[in-house]
Order: C-alpha cells, then structure tokens, then sequence
C-alpha cells in the first residue's frame, strides 16, 4: 500500500495556501524586524531573516515554478514540513518554547488535518510533537532584556509543551473526524449528480424515442409497402427476392421495436410534456417493483390525492423509488404505501413489516456510508447512500423527510410530505 493518498478528496488548493504562507512569512519579517529596531531587544538576526527568506524562496517556487493547481499529498507534506522546520528555527533562536510564538507551531499540521490524508497527518503531528520536544529542552535565551526577567517554576516551563502537544492531538483529531464526514458527503453527492444526470439522460432518451416513434412510422411504412411490390415484381429472381424477403423482414422488425417505444399510441407527442397526479406517479412506480418482486404492496390512497398534479420531475420519482425500494427490499412478505391529503399538506407514508432501522444508526439515518453493528440484515445491508440521495432529492424539491420505525407495522417508516403551497412550485 503506498503511504500516500492518490485520492483527489486529499489535497490542498495551491492558491489558498500561498496566500496564507505569505500572511505567515509577513508576520515573521514584520515580527522580527519590528521587535529588534524598535524595541531594541539583541537576538540573532541575521539567521532569524535568513530563516525567514527560505519561506520566501519556497513560496516563490511554488508560484513560478510548480505549475499544478493543487498540491498533492506528498507534495503538501513536503511544503509543510519546511513550515514546520522554519518555524521552529525562528522559534529557536528566540526563546524556544517560552516564546509565546510557539503556538504557531501547531497550525500547518492542524490546517493540513481536514485537506490530506490520516498517513500524513499522522506523520505532521508526530515531527511537530519531536520540534516542541527538541524546543523544549535546547533553544537560545529569549532576546535580551526579556531573558533577564524570566524566571518560572520548572512545572510551570514543562506543562507548555505538554499542553501543545494536547491541543496539537485534540485539534487534528478533531479536524480529521470532520474533515472525513466532509469528504464522504461530497463523494456522496458526487454519486448522487452521477445518478442524476444519467436519470436525466435516460428521459431525454426515452423521450426522443417516442418521438422519433411517430416520426418514422410513415416512412417505414411506405418502405414496407414498396418492398411487397418489388417482391412480388422479382418473384422469379431467387437473389433479389431473397433481398427483397431481407429487408421486408428488417422493416416488420424496426416496426415492432417502434412500437415498444411508443409509450402511449393513442396520443400524439404531447403525452411527453403530460403532467399526472401523484396517485399515478406512486402507481407507476409499485408496478415497476411488481415485475421483480413477490412482496405484497398495499396501497391506500386519499380521493382527494388524485386531483393533486405535478410537472414530471426525475428528482421526485428517483427519490421516492429509493425509498419504496429499500421498503421493498427490507420487508418480509409487505410494503404499505398510504397517500394523503389536508388542507395544509399532502403525505407520502412508506412502511414495512421487516427488522425497521438498527438502533445504532436511527439518529444518523440520511448519512451517507453507515454501517451498522447489527448484523441481522447483512446480506442486505448498503452504505446507506440510497436514502442519503433520496433524501436530498426530496428536500431539494421542498420535502420534509423523517425515518423511524413503525409502530403499528413492525418495520421502517418514512414519512414525505409537502407543505400544499410548497407541493404546488414544483
């Protein structure tokens, strides 16, 4: 396994971080200068500015000489390594961990914590934790008079490394905790467009097709019709009535296969744009769960739902098959699916009778990648992204979504519903 991550969710936006390698190097210069000619206080200045012109260098190569927008894993750990030894040289030859500067130690490996992977993080954390060490114990006095007037209890001098290393651990800890939530939302997400935008491809497919449908009709037609005639004109040709029997057949084939395409032939081409009730959408949807499965679906629909009509949205019918989906999948022998309506709000409610949601993971159901503890339904168990996409798309479009388990049926429950002045803007 190589110790470096290759993924692109671990690196660091090159721009972004020259900006702040230059706030850092300016403070320094501004710090150093500014303490020794001002105040007056007498410290190594000569190596404090060459220590912080190698950060200028660096930062300089990196503008004009590395051409890639981001910086890789190892590339990163490379740059912020240097940080980590410049800084700790400056600090060096200024009081070492006395100096209240030393706090900045700690901040390439914290901000490397959330952009790059555990292996390097790890490794920034251990080389910081040896430089507070290294600091703690050989460092040049503090600049002259301050080094006069120093003086702390031996406890006091020891517990400030102790207490950057405790915050060093706690902060990338922290940062990297989050850092990987973060990243498995946006792959999450990622996925979630993928399937999106294949959805959308397959409906302008599937619309193009019906129309191209009722376009070619009439022409195949007179094809087919010119075919029987040169067939019945060259009927003692054995090789041209062959070609002519060829294609008369390919015609009666390309007939067939249109006619599976026309999703409706009673119509013309405006039952593309048509717009059906929620009652048809849920309809269509149980009836494609039908064809592969042997589970019950109960339906129960409101009266008034049927008057409830919608624009077709591949958002809203993706999501609510992910959810009737893993109600199909998850259930024993049913699948109860209820639609109503008031006067405030129109409800999907989609329950099964199988093991309802694990315990360990009701409060993170929406989460993409969650793996339960609860092995009772292991062979059946996903990442959990099914729900995670149905989940956004439902909202995106206005839905208010909540899982839990059923009380009445044993299984999981999700309950969908709109707001009736949301329902009515999409």
């Amino acid at each position: 396994m190589k110790f470096f991550e290759t993924s692109k969710y671990y690196s660091l936006k090159k721009s972004t971080y020259i900006t702040l390698r230059w706030i850092g190097v300016i403070g320094q210069f501004i710090s150093v200068n500014f303490i020794y000619f001002y105040f007056g206080f007498e410290f190594d200045f000569i190596s404090a500015n060459i220590t912080i012109l190698i950060g200028i260098i660096t930062n300089l190569y990196l503008i004009f000489i590395y051409d890639k927008t981001q910086l890789s894993d190892r590339s990163s750990l490379i740059f912020l390594l240097i940080d980590i030894f410049q800084l700790g040289v400056l600090i060096y030859l200024t009081g070492g961990i006395v100096n209240p500067f030393v706090i900045f130690l700690i901040i390439p490996s914290v901000f490397a914590s959330s952009n790059l992977g555990l292996r390097t993080n790890v490794l920034l954390i251990l080389v910081t934790s040896l430089i507070i060490v290294i600091l703690t114990f050989f460092s040049k006095d503090l600049p002259s008079p301050l080094n006069d007037h120093f003086h702390v209890s031996p406890y006091y001098y020891y517990s400030i490394p102790i207490a950057l290393v405790i915050a060093l651990i706690f902060l990338n800890c922290f940062a990297i905790i989050f850092g990987s939530q973060s990243r498995l939302r946006k792959e999450a997400l990622n996925k979630m467009e993928e399937v999106m935008a294949k959805e959308h491809e397959m409906l302008s497919l599937g619309g193009q097709a019906a129309a191209a449908a009722h376009s070619l009709g009439t022409p195949l037609s007179t094809i087919k019709i010119i075919s029987q005639e040169l067939k019945e004109q060259f009927k003692d040709q054995k090789d041209l009535s062959q070609d002519i029997e060829l294609l008369s057949s390919q015609v009666e084939r390309c007939n067939q296969i249109l006619t599976r395409l026309t999703l409706n032939p009673n119509h013309e081409d405006e039952f593309i744009d048509e717009n059906f009730s929620f009652r048809d959408y849920l309809n269509e949807i149980v009836l494609s769960f039908k064809e592969t499965s042997s589970k019950n679906f109960v339906l129960n629909f409101d009266q008034d739902t049927n008057l409830k009509k919608m624009t077709k949205s591949a958002e809203i019918v993706y999501g609510l098959r992910n959810f009737i989906g893993n109600a199909n999948k998850f259930s024993f022998k049913k699948v109860f699916i209820t639609l109503k309506s008031n006067n405030e709000k129109i409800e999907v409610i989609i329950e099964d009778d199988g093991n309802g949601y694990p315990n360990d993971i009701l409060s993170k159901i929406g989460e993409p990648y969650l793996n339960s503890d609860n092995k009772l339904n292991d062979k059946k168990s996903g990442l959990g992204l099914g729900i995670f996409i149905g989940k956004n798309l439902l909202e995106k479009n206005f839905a208010s979504i909540n899982c839990r388990n059923s009380k009445t049926r044993g299984g999981a429950e999700v309950v969908i519903s709109w707001k009736n002045e949301d329902f009515n803007k999409i």
